[in-house]
């Protein structure tokens, strides 16, 4: 009877270890099931996160974390897949990287691993200025009248303008993969290159007035023209200050520093100073012409002018 009592004893003290062995290793599965491990999560724009998470599948991580891929953003690895301990999380851009490889694929081109996943690197972006000339332009004043014997003089000498251009570059393995132009800001503006084009004077005898053969030196003047109506002279008479009558060809109003009766050669033909006018002053000379219509055909132009 001892010998029964004591077997069952021993029964009951190996039945009580196995409880506790099944329990001690429950909790240790759920110790495991429950460990916590380190993510670290790459976006699309290069920014880094560390994570800890206890979730294993990569789409639980990205909702633990907030993360919402959109459209064009996929997950390396897939949404499905399970973590394993060290592993990285990236966000990248589907489109660009499937077609790259769908092209690869396409050409049947033999490629390495790493190849393959540069496809993959992150997409960066930055802006970038650049200073780029604005060239000038060109402008022609003819006052010719379609003369076929003609002399040109520059009056105004062109500059280039300068522009700043702002772009918007993207990168992908250090290389530019796309450039969107944002901004322009005028720094200087383009100075115009001014060309007057002149007919050559040639030796006549006209009206009194003496013209030789080529304009000769002296000091460049503004010449323009004027005529006897009210619009020029705000009188009609045709008399000029010094009390001549002003004829085409030989009168010209010329500042005060010029007394009456001087002889000036300008541009190649002898003019008399007879007029004054409350304009013509300076380094401005006014050629009497016969009519309106010849006083706007003369226009502005830039002659040399000398003391005969």
């Amino acid at each position: 009877m001892k010998k029964k009592i004591k077997a069952s004893y021993y029964v009951r003290k190996i039945v009580g270890l196995l409880i506790v062995l099944v329990l001690f290793s429950g909790i240790g599965v759920l110790a495991v099931n429950s460990q916590v491990e380190s993510v670290k999560i790459i976006l699309q724009n290069g920014y880094e996160l560390s994570a800890l998470t206890s979730k294993k599948k990569v789409a639980d991580i990205l909702k633990e974390n907030n993360i919402i891929l959109e459209d064009d953003e996929k997950a390396t690895p897939g949404l499905e897949e399970e973590i394993k301990p060290g592993t990285t999380i990236e966000i990248t851009n589907k489109s660009k990287r499937e077609v790259q490889i769908a092209t690869i694929s396409r050409e049947g081109v033999e490629v390495s691993i790493d190849e393959l996943l540069k496809n993959y690197a992150p997409i960066t972006e930055k802006l970038v200025k650049e200073q780029q000339p604005i060239p000038f332009e060109t402008i022609t004043k003819n006052t010719t009248e379609e003369s076929k014997d003609t002399t040109s003089k520059v009056l105004q000498e062109g500059q280039d303008g300068i522009k700043e251009i702002t772009y918007k570059v993207k990168l992908q393995n250090n290389e530019e993969i796309e450039r969107t132009l944002l901004s322009e800001t005028v720094i200087k503006e383009p100075v115009n290159k001014i060309v007057q084009v002149n007919k050559k004077e040639i030796a006549t005898a006209r009206a009194g007035a003496i013209r030789t053969a080529a304009p000769v030196g002296g000091t460049v003047y503004k010449i323009t023209a004027y005529c006897p109506c009210s619009l020029c002279c705000g009188k009609a008479t045709g008399r000029t200050a010094s009390g001549t009558k002003a004829t085409a060809g030989r009168t010209v109003a010329a500042p005060s520093n010029f007394a009456f009766g001087t002889k000036l050669n300008i541009g190649g033909t002898v003019y008399t100073v007879e007029d004054r006018g409350g304009a013509i002053k300076g380094n401005r000379i006014d050629i009497f012409v016969g009519s309106h219509a010849e006083a706007l055909r003369w226009g502005v132009r830039y002659l040399p002018v000398s003391v005969m």
